[in-house]
């Protein structure tokens, strides 16, 4: 952290939040190395292979992109109305008589 330009680029790069940069560096200048490893037991090698094995990050990586997909459509649909609503809005409010003094009101058709 101290030899980066910005914590921002750093945290970028290692793709994690810069609130744990800070986080990690708080923990070892008041606890040094031992500070940073996780607390308790390490997990068994079953465990760790399995967190090791992505084969399941693809199914729902295609899942979320997916979802992503949907709902980029419905927000392009969703602009597409309030468009048409806010045109249709300032059409109505241009053909609405205009009051010329205040107090006096405008004639009905």
């Amino acid at each position: 952290m101290e030899s980066t330009e910005t914590v921002q680029g750093l945290a970028r790069e290692l793709g994690v939040h810069r609130g744990l940069l800070f986080k990690w560096r708080r923990g070892l200048v008041s606890g040094g190395d031992v500070s940073l490893r996780p607390a308790g037991r390490p997990p068994k090698l079953g465990v760790a292979l399995a967190i090791a094995d992505r084969s399941a990050v693809p199914a729902d990586l295609t899942a979320a992109r997916q979802r992503i997909a949907e709902l980029e459509r419905k927000i392009g649909q969703q602009q597409l109305e309030l468009d048409f609503f806010r045109t249709a809005l300032r059409h109505v409010g241009e053909q609405r008589p205009k009051q010329d003094d205040p107090g006096e009101t405008p004639s009905s058709r």
